[in-house]
């Protein structure tokens, strides 16, 4: 779904294929760039996979194109998979899809001739001289494969999967004239990478168990597409995008000449979603990878931005734990950014991080990757620190808010959440604050906090929102920005000089920042599955989590705790005037703090 940008120290690795030296393949530190990248083979082929998702009583095929060092030895496989390739179509909420600009660089990357195939980003100029095949495929229902899309549905893990089978022999494989090709250059062991949706599928196929998937970078990924559209039984608008569901989605990303053969498809996803009751059903179980971390034999290099709002850090957060719990061989980097690559934001580190990993786990080589700290996490603008674990092994904390009788507010619809979290000593007749006193130290926040509230309704809104607020002023994190100058980073060819511009943060000085959020719908009290009504003032206690994250609070700040009804940017609006009465002697945090 999207890329940001920045950089920071940047290493120039190499400006043309003439800086090649010529070191054998597999020095002790790692692969080498041996092969010509000019003289790469390109080719394109359509795997056969197992599902016929738009019933046209032939089995869909996926369009893959391949970039590989022209090498008689076999070679790896790092594998992108993409429902973006061919653009989009116009639909509402999606001239951009990713919204910050990665949609067009996608839409520089057409589904190419077999001889003129040119990939967009980093991957093929960098790790094909390193003796690395890269392959891009379409999504089902998008760009050269056909099928349907279904917004992370099984047809879309099964379609990538059999790019997986095809790799290692158990799929067929067809060129343009039909014939059957075989991927007879590939040792089979395959990597999967990507951002956002592209990062989401490589989730999908690691969670069938598929064999020589090796290992996955899923960067913004989405871990369970009910958490993508859903919260607790509310429906919630991913990066503030009002409106946007599964269908939306699919119809944005379905890109073939005939897309009326998907009506059906099309109009199954708009009433299986449930935007009525927003309950978690069969229908979110099918796009639940939570549900198969069991089967996970893949090592995952995880990767989130601390303010990405469109795949929120929940989705970092829930996996790293399922994947914790099934003994998954893993790292994390949790970066200060919004939804990007961190090839954007730190570039030179991510560059040797991502090549060692694949060296290890594609490549065999032992350079003891996976024995360094499991968690690179930046705490500030530009402030990398380094753990064993993560979370951190501190002390879980119940912060109570308060004492004293029932509080109560009434929602305002037309408010953000920002404006509502403002001014935390000037009372506001929409919303509840309690504030901790000035810390004494500074405190690091790190996994996912959760709240239990004690309260009572009485309107339209089932919402109950719950804002963790820093108040104190800091330099912090306010977007990237894009430099005139560029890295080269690999060599290139004409139309890919494997150059791209540096990146750097804008940061500004604030007095407070709303550090993680949570919503539940109230009906959903006792599960995402089930809607029970509540009787209007009656108390009920509500317990549901906020979004993962990793934050320092420094001393002299307060921690505050905002509870408001309707959260603008992300809920739905219903009519405004709930009155929600909150017990704060009732009502606490659970935050683990070190």
């Amino acid at each position: 779904m999207r890329l940001l940008a920045r950089g920071l120290s940047i290493l120039m690795v190499l400006a043309g294929s003439s800086a090649i030296a010529a070191t054998p393949a597999h020095a002790a530190t790692g692969t080498q760039p041996v092969h010509d990248y000019a003289s790469a083979i390109r080719e394109q082929v359509w795997v056969q996979t197992p599902v016929d998702s738009d019933s046209d009583g032939q089995p869909d095929r996926v369009a893959v194109r391949i970039i590989r060092p022209d090498t008689t030895s076999k070679v790896p496989v790092i594998f992108q998979p993409s429902p973006y390739y061919a653009g989009l179509n116009d639909i509402p909420n999606h001239d951009d899809i990713d919204r910050d600009g990665s949609v067009s660089a996608q839409k520089a990357a057409p589904v190419n001739r077999a001889d003129n195939i040119v990939f967009p980003g980093y991957l093929d100029n960098y790790f094909v001289p390193r003796g690395y095949a890269v392959i891009f495929a379409d999504s089902l229902g998008s760009g050269g494969s056909t099928g349907c899309p279904t917004s992370g549905g099984r047809n879309e893990t099964l379609g990538m999967k059999a790019v997986v089978d095809w790799l290692n022999g158990r799929a067929p494989g067809f060129d343009a004239s039909g014939a059957a090709v075989r991927a007879g250059w590939s040792t089979g062991k395959t990597g999967m990478i990507g951002v956002s949706y592209n990062g989401t599928l490589p989730n999908a196929v690691a969670s069938t168990g598929v064999r020589g998937l090796e290992t996955i970078v899923p960067i913004a990924a989405i871990s369970s597409w009910y958490d993508y559209y859903r919260a607790n039984g509310g429906v919630v608008a991913p990066g503030g995008f009002q409106g946007e569901d599964t269908d939306i989605l699919a119809k944005a990303v379905l890109t073939r000449a005939n897309p009326e053969v998907c009506a059906d498809v099309m109009a199954h996803l708009e009433q299986a979603q449930d935007r009525e009751t927003g309950d978690y059903s069969a229908y979110w179980a099918e796009r639940d990878y939570l549900r198969d971390a069991h089967k996970v034999r893949a090592s995952v290099l995880l990767v989130h931005g601390l303010h990405d709002f469109n795949v929120r850090t929940l989705h970092a957060g829930q996996w790293w734990e399922a994947l914790g719990r099934n003994g998954v061989e893993r790292k994390i980097w949790l970066h200060q950014a919004g939804h990007t690559d961190p090839f954007n934001i730190r570039r030179a580190e991510w560059l040797d991080t991502l090549h060692r990993w694949f060296d290890h786990y594609l490549h065999q080589i032992d350079n003891g990757i996976e024995r360094e700290p499991a968690a690179d996490v930046e705490v500030a603008p530009n402030q990398w620190v380094t753990s064993k674990t993560w979370p951190l092994k501190g002390r879980d904390t119940t912060l109570r808010l308060g004492a004293g009788p029932r509080q109560t507010f009434t929602d305002d619809t037309s408010r953000t959440a920002e404006s509502l979290a403002a001014a935390p000593d000037t009372a506001d007749a929409n919303r509840f604050i309690h504030l901790t006193a000035p810390l004494t130290k500074d405190t690091r926040l790190s996994g996912t906090p959760e709240i239990t509230v004690r309260a009572d309704l009485a309107g339209d809104s089932p919402y109950l929102t719950a804002l963790l607020v820093d108040y104190g002023a800091a330099e912090r994190y306010a977007g990237v920005r894009t430099l005139p100058e560029q890295d080269c980073i690999a060599p290139g060819i004409e139309g890919d000089p494997g150059c791209f511009f540096k990146r750097e943060y804008v940061t500004a000085t604030t007095d407070q920042e709303i550090v993680t959020r949570g919503w539940i719908d109230v009906r959903n009290r006792f599960s995402p599955a089930v809607t029970t009504p509540i009787r209007a003032g009656k108390p009920y206690t509500f317990r549901w989590e906020l979004q993962s994250t990793d934050h320092v609070f420094k001393a002299g700040h307060r921690i505050g705790v905002v509870l408001i009804s309707t959260d603008r940017d992300h809920t739905l609006r219903y009519p405004a005037g709930t009155v929600v009465g909150v017990q704060p002697g009732a009502s606490s945090l659970q935050l683990r703090l070190s």
